[in-house]
């Protein structure tokens, strides 16, 4: 599986390589299946062999037999895109390629490995739409990241000729961290660079974008501006015509993100009451926002030019039509007789609107409501006042909205759902919690707050300014911040963006093992090297810790387990883990428990997988005896190829122990390089 915003050029890539011989050349067809376009065939029941002739012509010359003969690989592209229930649970069995069923049946039964279980599969995906994939199916998990901050000024650098007006670009974005951040999409380095580059560099005048409301509201008057100047050849646009036809789109945009849809077909656009016939319309007034393509095989298929602008566009639509017609989108039906004659005050409604946010499980409207607020200023109002038949003055209700923000803040909602409405407060202009927490910052840097009483708004905002900070997230060491379960839990979003997390004697228990493995199985996760050590985690929290290190998405590459009191339970269970195909861990450090002999027994017979991975493993006073060295040779002779350090210190191996390591050290096919015995 890929996990990717930019998913097609990889593909293109790929097979452009396979086509040109210069990789992969052992598998003889590749099959790509756009998830847009077999949305449109939802409704068909046919064969493998059958569908596959739909897309490719040539594979009329195969035959039902072939497709187990040859080495096949499918790509599925664009799984965020997929319209099809993919009902893993209660879809038939299928394994036949000439059998019936419907797409969606067929999908499942594919990877699933019920139907040519032989073949390679390959999913792209946005990660939020990775779940629809069962883990036990899934072998292996590449994420493409986006930019990195060298490369996000790299890509200023290019993209802009003048060079001091790519500096000052570059000074402004990382002026406004928040910015600077979103710019790891490359989509919104180019629309970051459209806007500043003409409001720094002709005389354009007014406030320069510093939150990203600002940014994308300047980014469509751009767009409308330039198509009125470029097919109209006027300097003025025509207000209504713009006005009716952003609201149209926006209304698309609405519908279908309530729905979770990237991309739309024509009855889509049916339902908005856009004519699809003069679709061109829509997609000329904003040819940068609002695009028209055609499937390699199949019909029309419509999207925006990324899932941010639909963001936007919904949130402007969501707005509009509350302050034009007092018309509450969000609202599915009016509540009861009075709420008909009461007329919604504008803090009232942004308020809702934070709740159905906060109460999405999946985030989808996160960045909406960032827009939906933002959008709700004056100063952001007068930059669309040509769109915006009247203006609203939220001044008086801008306290209210901000402190019904602190108060979800102080209710503890999950830690992503925190940090998005910190990043709402920073819409609205409001950074009194960030500056709270700051001046304990200032006064000694992170130790300043061990011992400090921080209330659990104060410490999602200590996750906020981490997480926004310059400073690269290298290592993460819970004691600055205070030895305790009840930190780590405040502060896991900031683990989950570190490299190393140093957790040692930090009074944690199997509560925080849970924790840790739902960051470990979380495709944002960039933890790769995880000490726990002198923690009473237990068996029952190791147990746990090992469903995350099961988990495709997990990246651990180092793991301390030192003086957990743990057991011969433990090594069963990470023996498992170790076993996964997916599995990245490399050094392993169990010293200091009481293992004996039967734990090491079950870490030896995970070791004899050849998809176990691990390089190093440290097991330093674990009670072990001649019988634990014999299973850990025997593990070695039977998978040679990965461990190269064992630590056996500080055990009781006796010379028979010692020997039949140290003969195994001596042999060149092995690539034991340390033993410590």
């Amino acid at each position: 599986m890929l996990l990717n915003g930019n998913k097609h050029p990889s593909v293109q890539k790929f097979i452009l390589d396979w086509a040109e011989g210069k990789a992969n050349q052992d598998v003889l067809f590749i099959f790509p299946l756009p998830f847009r376009e077999l949305n449109l065939m939802k409704t068909k029941s046919l064969s493998l062999v059958e569908l596959l002739y739909i897309f490719f012509k040539d594979a009329k010359e195969l035959k039902p037999g072939d497709y187990h003969h040859y080495k096949i690989m499918f790509i599925f592209d664009g799984l965020d895109e997929c319209r099809l229930p993919l009902n893993f649970q209660n879809n038939e069995s299928v394994s036949d390629v000439t059998q019936s069923a419907s797409v969606d049946v067929l999908l499942t039964n594919l990877i699933q490995g019920n139907l040519l279980p032989s073949a390679l599969l390959w999913i792209t995906t946005r990660p939020a739409a990775a779940s629809q994939i069962p883990p036990d199916f899934i072998d292996q998990v590449t994420e493409v990241r986006g930019f990195s901050d060298p490369q996000k000024e790299e890509y200023f650098r290019k993209r802009i000729r003048d060079q001091s007006l790519a500096e000052r670009i570059i000074t402004h974005m990382k002026s406004s961290r928040s910015l600077f951040i979103m710019c790891h999409i490359p989509v919104f380095c180019w629309i970051s660079a459209t806007v500043l580059e003409r409001m720094l560099g002709e005389a354009e005048g007014g406030e320069i974008p510093k939150t990203l409301t600002q940014m994308f509201t300047h980014f469509l008057i751009f767009q409308i501006k330039h198509r009125s100047q470029k097919y109209q050849r006027k300097s003025d646009v025509d207000l209504k015509q713009t006005r009716e036809i952003i609201m149209v789109l926006g209304k698309l945009a609405f519908q279908q993100l309530e729905k979770g849809n990237l991309i739309f077909y024509e009855e889509d656009l049916r339902e908005c009451g856009i004519d699809v016939r003069e679709v061109s319309v829509y997609s000329g007034v904003c040819t940068q926002i609002f695009r028209q393509e055609f499937g390699l095989h199949l019909g029309k298929v419509f999207s925006f030019v990324h899932l941010s602008v639909q963001e936007f566009l919904a949130a402007l639509y969501a707005f509009l039509s509350f302050i034009s017609n007092n018309r509450n989108v969000l609202q599915q039906k009016h509540s009861g007789l009075f709420s008909l004659f009461k007329k919604e005050t504008v803090s009232d409604y942004l308020k809702r609107a934070v709740n159905k946010a906060v109460r999405s499980e999946n985030g989808h409207l996160d960045l909406f409501l960032r827009f939906l607020l933002g959008l709700s200023l004056e100063s952001n109002q007068t930059l669309l006042r040509g769109l915006m038949i009247q203006t609203e003055n939220i001044s008086h209700s801008k306290e209210k909205v901000v402190e019904h923000i602190k108060q979800k803040i102080r209710e503890n909602p999950s830690p992503e759902k925190t940090i998005s409405l910190f990043h709402c407060l920073n819409e609205l202009n409001d950074h009194s919690l960030v500056q709270e927490v700051q001046t304990y910052l200032n006064k000694g840097g992170s130790w300043s707050l061990s011992g400090v009483k921080l209330s659990p708004a104060q410490w999602s905002a200590v996750s906020f300014v981490m997480l926004n900070s310059e400073e690269e997230l290298d290592e993460f060491d819970l004691s600055s911040y205070g030895r305790s379960e009840k930190c780590l839990l405040r502060l896991m979003p900031v683990v989950k963006a570190s490299r190393r997390a140093e957790l040692v004697e930090c009074n944690l228990s199997e509560k925080s093992c849970a924790a840790l493995a739902t960051a470990l199985s979380s495709n944002s996760s960039t933890l790769r090297d995880l000490n726990l050590s002198k923690n009473k985690l237990q068996d029952s929290g190791v147990k746990l810790l090992s469903a995350g290190l099961e988990n495709p998405h997990c990246k651990l590459e180092k793991l301390e387990l030192a003086g957990c009191n743990l057991s011969e339970e433990s090594c069963a269970a990470l023996a498992s883990a170790l076993s996964s195909n997916s599995s990245t861990l490399r050094d392993l450090n169990l010293s200091n428990n009481e293992l004996q002999d039967s734990g090491v027994k079950l870490l030896s017979a995970g070791l004899k997988n050849p998809h176990y991975k691990l390089e190093k493993l440290k097991l330093n006073n674990c009670s072990i005896t001649k019988e634990g060295c014999a299973a850990l040779a025997s593990a070695l002779k039977s998978n040679p190829s990965h461990l190269r350090e064992l630590d056996l210190s500080y055990n009781n191996p006796g010379e028979s122990g010692k020997k039949l390591l140290s003969d195994l050290q001596k042999d060149p096919h092995f690539k034991l390089e340390k033993l410590r015995i």
